[in-house]
Parts: structure tokens; sequence; C-alpha cells
């Protein structure tokens, strides 16, 4: 399964991953002016630890044996048996965020911009190509391969 790979010998913790993540899982997926001004913002599903000089971008690994859908309550949590990619079913999460508590690698966060669920990096999975943070990345700190 190809997943996301931070590089932190080039990241430069400029956040664009950040900011094309919250467009790409808003309500405008081609408009960052509106996907910013307009509607729910969602929160971004990667997040940019910096500690300078140091700084990556984090997101979930998701992971063979994820604890975060073992721990889920509700079962919103889950993994896709064909593609290998965990994701939280919004519909279903109550927010009682064990899922949090129980990700080794501080990758899910609470989204409070609408309902109140567990937000995660569900690889982009509407779409067919590489992760928008990916994409985005203008110093090429982040790839999508397979390892």
């Amino acid at each position: 399964m190809k997943k996301v790979y931070a590089k932190e010998e080039v990241c430069v913790g400029c956040r664009l991953c950040e900011v094309h993540c919250i467009v790409a899982h808003s309500e405008y997926p081609n408009d960052i002016i509106k996907a910013f001004k307009k509607g729910n913002r969602p929160v971004a599903r990667v997040l940019v630890e910096e500690n300078k000089p140091v700084s990556f971008a984090l997101q979930c690994r998701h992971c063979e044996d994820a604890p975060c859908t073992k721990s889920c309550i509700t079962g919103a949590m889950q993994r896709n048996s064909e593609t290998g990619i965990v994701y939280n079913q919004e519909e279903r999460c109550v927010g009682c965020w064990t899922c949090i508590l129980a990700c080794p690698f501080g990758a899910i966060r609470r989204d409070e911009s609408g309902k109140k669920a567990a937000s995660k990096c569900d690889l982009c999975s509407s779409n067919d190509e590489v992760p928008a943070c990916v994409a985005n990345c203008p110093n090429e700190a982040l790839s999508f391969e397979e390892r």
C-alpha cells in the first residue's frame, strides 16, 4: 500500500500541505479562496510539527494493526480491506475521542468545525492521484510511495 512519507531534511515548515489538505476536504475543493472564506472550513488532516530547524508533516500512518479502529466505540474508525486505508465514517462518530488517545503518532485530530468528529488523513481517497499534500509540496518534502 502506498503511504505518505515526510523528508524532514527538506521540509521548510511552510504549511502548504495543511492549506491544500483543508482545500481538498472543503466544500470547494478547486478554489482556495472559497474554501477558506465560505462554508465550514475543515481541520487539516496533516499537521506540520516544528522544532526549529527541523520540521515535518505528520499524518496517519494507516497502521496494519490500527489501534484507533480497535478503540472506536461505535465502529466509525475502520480499515478498507481492499485499499488498506484507515478512515473515519463521520456520520457514525460520536466524538468520544478514544481514537485520539489510542493513536501512537498523534495523527488524529478533533474536527469541531461542523459535526464534532475525529479527523484524520484518508490519503485523499476520493482522488485516484497523489494526496493533495504531496501534490502541492513546493520542496517535495512529502512523497507518496510504497516501501
